[in-house]
């Protein structure tokens, strides 16, 4: 049996390594997918320069942040201090990554925002309001994340 050919000068069908894009339940990208990963990027560039300024004022002076009276994950605010401090440097630099489209940022930046929403909670009766914004929005850089299949070697920006 012989294939069918294609006309002279009509280039191949392109094939994804990551499938077809055109239906539900493939791994084609939502418009909301696409710049929601954009947006992931420069809200992990964000929240990690202001996660390294909330961990320099927590290491920095212990009386910047409120006492806690008796809370079950009570840590010295120095030690809250180191933790914002280097997830706030990770989150940086993952961010960055994630705009270049590297692979390995997307993980570690599911990772990352899933640790920083654990921390955030974990912080809560030192400042309750800007612990629930970190976590919405940590929960939105994971979806964004996850939901989104970069075309090979395309960087985001």
């Amino acid at each position: 049996m012989t294939q069918a050919s294609q006309p002279t000068g009509t280039p191949p069908p392109h094939r994804s390594s990551h499938g077809s894009h055109n239906g539900p339940g493939q791994h084609g990208n939502s418009a909301w997918a696409a710049g929601g990963v954009v947006f992931a990027g420069v809200l992990m560039l964000c929240s990690g320069v202001l996660g390294i300024l909330q961990g320099i004022a927590a290491i920095s002076k212990d009386v910047v942040y409120g006492t806690v009276g008796d809370y079950v994950y009570r840590i010295n605010l120095t030690g809250w201090g180191w933790i914002h401090l280097i997830i706030g440097v990770l989150l940086v630099i993952t961010g960055y990554g994630v705009l270049k489209s590297m692979e390995w940022a997307r993980w570690f930046g599911i990772f990352l925002a899933s640790l920083s929403l654990v921390a955030q909670f974990l912080f809560l009766p030192y400042l309750p309001v800007w612990a629930l914004i970190v976590i919405a929005i940590d929960l939105f850089i994971i979806w964004a994340l996850a939901v989104y299949r970069a075309p090979d070697d395309q960087p985001l920006l």
